[in-house]
């Protein structure tokens, strides 16, 4: 789930910077685009411990 959100989260950011880089019509700003970006990046490490925690769980470890 949380490696989806990630996804979703920066496809978005990446549809802005498209926007902005060829058809100058950007629909965030430079703080919307951080902001954007900081919740792509902290949905992806929740994702990554998650699986790690369910892997050492299984694991026995």
């Amino acid at each position: 789930m949380y490696l989806a959100a990630s996804i979703v989260v920066f496809v978005i950011y990446f549809t802005n910077v498209a926007l902005g880089a060829f058809a100058n019509s950007a629909f965030l700003g430079d703080v919307g685009e951080m902001l954007v970006l900081f919740a792509a990046s902290i949905l992806f490490v929740v994702a990554i411990l998650k699986k790690e925690a369910d892997r050492n769980a299984n694991d026995g470890s």
